[in-house]
């Protein structure tokens, strides 16, 4: 995995930066995704659609309009990038508690609007429980991993012998010091000599500090940026 001509140097920042991931040319987007050029896919992990309304069921006073958030983010990106797949990297659906009436009325809105887009679900932990997308969303799902070119996309990390691994499941962030000596943590991608975490893409998720490795790559989203941090 190695930065291409086009990339960042160390500290530079920018909406989108060109990489090669296992012989793959790769798009680090600041909405939180990653683009396959030769492939026109676009790759996409933990949306967790329904997750604010799975909390509401339960009681819990949570933000409303995260999954028009999360969609809208998906909409801009497919058209910035002229996407013709999308794969996500499980966990699109929060739980079985995730089918609110609003959050399928967003979905069948969205999927309208992209009627002739290819949609793969890489089955993650929280799509076990929630099931299977109702079909007519179209979504074709499948087990981890998917293979693509070189490249193995699952949902969990894992180490496959014979291909680099993409995968989310970690929701990876950085931690981050300001001049008011105050600390924030920003979503990051994290890319290692064999595996490459994405960030979560939805609106209501949480994150888990990395704890890098020598060597390993990670590109801070602050915003519309993608910032190299480390690597």
């Amino acid at each position: 995995m190695r930065p291409s001509s086009a990339a960042a140097p160390l500290g530079y920042a920018r909406s989108m930066l060109r990489m090669e991931v296992a012989g793959e040319p790769a798009e680090l987007w600041a909405d939180k995704a990653v683009y396959l050029p030769r492939h026109e896919t676009l790759l996409v992990a933990d949306a967790h659609v329904g997750k604010a309304a799975s909390f509401r069921r339960w009681g819990v006073p949570v933000p409303r309009g995260t999954t028009g958030g999360t969609l809208g983010r998906l909409s801009r990106l497919l058209d910035r990038t002229g996407a013709r797949r999308v794969v996500f990297l499980g966990d699109l659906m929060h739980s079985e508690r995730s089918d609110a009436p609003g959050t399928m009325e967003a979905l069948a809105h969205w999927r309208e609007r992209h009627a002739g887009l290819g949609l793969t679900l890489v089955r993650g932990n929280h799509d076990a429980r929630a099931g299977d997308p109702p079909p007519w969303l179209g979504i074709e799902c499948v087990d981890e991993p998917l293979r693509l070119g070189g490249l193995a996309l699952c949902h969990e990390p894992r180490d496959l012998p014979d291909a680099y691994v993409l995968c989310g499941h970690l929701h990876p962030c950085v931690r981050v010091a300001g001049r008011a000596r105050e600390r924030l943590r920003l979503p990051c991608y994290w890319f290692g000599t064999r595996l490459g975490v994405l960030p979560a893409f939805g609106e209501f998720t949480g994150m888990m500090p990395v704890r890098a490795a020598p060597g390993d790559r990670l590109y801070a989203i602050a915003d519309d940026r993608v910032l190299q941090v480390a690597g």
